[in-house]
């Protein structure tokens, strides 16, 4: 531990984290892993040599609730992440101790599907070990010590964070990072949908574990198309901001549920199970006949998939030739089609609060015109995605705060990488 630590003191590590956190993050970030290894040295005071390790959480950019009818969808890895020091053991067992949280301990000899550990941090943990062994990787134990950042109920993904976490370490300490991205991805949704009993997409694990800007196409859900888009964000003037509106996720299970539900419910009129599987023309064709067979909200959901799917292919695109101007319209409609057609902005059960909706009015006046402002994953409640020119971030800020609350808008950068391993990612640097 001296040695990692000697490196972390002598700045070794700062250009990996000025390209992580942003280059005034760098003693910051170092200070903090510092930390984590004091933290992992206490916990595990008989471990062998540690090694640390990232994990970032995800921003969705465009393609709003599309992934579960196997459209297209655009996302990206941000400055927010989970951080690790591990070190392998000879015990057969999978020590983890997360800030704030106790001991997690996992036997490898039992890695079946556990009941009474649905929606737990035991089955995500047990489910990427599992998922591991069945593909013919090497698995074994290790300690680990954890911290995250990455906000809780923001949109932003900790739960997948987490699960490419499991998987990145599993592939540095047993497999020589010789496990794809995109496996990794795959091994979390499985732990997520499997194990942890959530029947999530596949969108969240991939942009926390390819990392930067990802493109993915998901027609075919068992091989996404995953393209990662070589964009640098950080010249174009713009600050990407998540602000947080401080709604209760509680009780909105059937509100998420219904949207998938709607728009398979307008599939299956056509003999299909999922949108992306019928021609759109042939939709629109049948907008008429359809009201008599499923509510004019579904209608409404299908239209924005449409719409969106198409959103998504274009955003890219303009990603891809550098025209941030043309992204960012398309973001603003996105914006749009999510608050009309796919009404996800606040929840029917409760019209009278709607947090969202007051952010977004809020922000569409402090832009004047600049930027763009949209709900932010899921929906119905929780946050709103923000691009503000940067030189009026902090007035932005400042008067959004005054609406939403203090330490509601948060201030974030697209990382270009997902998880790693800080040793070999400062191999790279160098």
């Amino acid at each position: 531990m001296k040695q990692i630590r000697e490196k972390l003191q002598d700045k070794q590590y700062d250009a990996v984290f000025a390209a992580l956190y942003g280059a005034h993050q760098a003693e910051c970030q170092r200070m903090r892993y510092d930390r984590v290894l004091a933290s992992f040295a206490q916990t595990f005071p008989n471990a062998g040599e540690p090694e640390l390790f990232s994990a970032p959480g995800r921003t969705e950019i465009g393609g709003n609730h599309t992934d579960h009818q196997h459209g297209c969808v655009v996302a990206a890895s941000v400055n927010l992440d989970l951080a690790a020091a591990a070190a392998r053991n000879d015990d057969n067992v999978i020590r983890i101790l997360s800030e704030g949280f106790p001991l997690t301990t996992i036997s490898l000899s039992e890695l079946a599907v556990k009941e009474e550990e649905k929606n737990s941090t035991s089955a995500l943990i047990r489910g990427v070990a599992a998922a591991m062994k069945e593909r013919g990787y090497a698995v074994g134990g290790f300690d680990a010590y954890m911290t995250s950042d990455v906000l809780q109920g923001s949109g932003l993904s900790s739960s997948a964070a987490f699960e490419v976490m499991i998987g990145t370490l599993i592939n540095h300490l047993y497999n020589n990072g010789a496990i794809d991205p995109v496996t990794i991805a795959q091994i979390g949704q499985y732990a997520e949908n499997v194990y942890f009993g959530k029947p999530c997409g596949l969108l969240d694990q991939m942009a926390c574990s390819v990392g930067g800007f990802v493109a993915v196409d998901f027609y075919d859900p068992q091989k996404p198309m995953v393209e990662k888009i070589d964009f640098d964000f950080s010249c174009t003037g713009y600050t990407m901001c998540i602000v947080d509106t401080k709604g209760s996720h509680a009780d909105l299970t059937d509100e998420y549920a219904a949207v998938p539900t709607e728009m398979k419910a307008v599939a299956a009129c056509f003999g299909e199970d999922f949108l992306r599987e019928v021609p759109a023309q042939t939709f629109y064709e049948s907008i008429g006949e359809l009201r008599h067979q499923v509510s004019d909200r579904a209608l409404l959901r299908a239209c924005h998939f449409y719409d969106e799917n198409l959103r998504a292919q274009e955003m890219a695109q303009a990603l891809r030739v550098r025209d941030f101007e043309r992204f960012l319209q398309i973001s603003n409609r996105s914006g749009r089609s999510s608050y009309m057609y796919l009404q996800n902005v606040y929840t029917c059960k409760d019209p009278l609060n709607q947090g969202v909706s007051l952010a977004l009015c809020t922000a569409e006046r402090l832009l004047c015109g600049k930027g763009s402002c949209r709900v932010h994953g899921g929906g119905f409640a929780g946050t709103i995605q923000v691009f503000v020119p940067t030189e009026k971030v902090e007035h932005f800020r400042t008067e959004m705060e005054k609406v939403t609350g203090e330490g509601t808008c948060h201030l974030l950068s697209i990382r270009p990488v997902g998880g790693i391993k800080i040793e070999e990612c400062a191999a790279w640097q160098n």
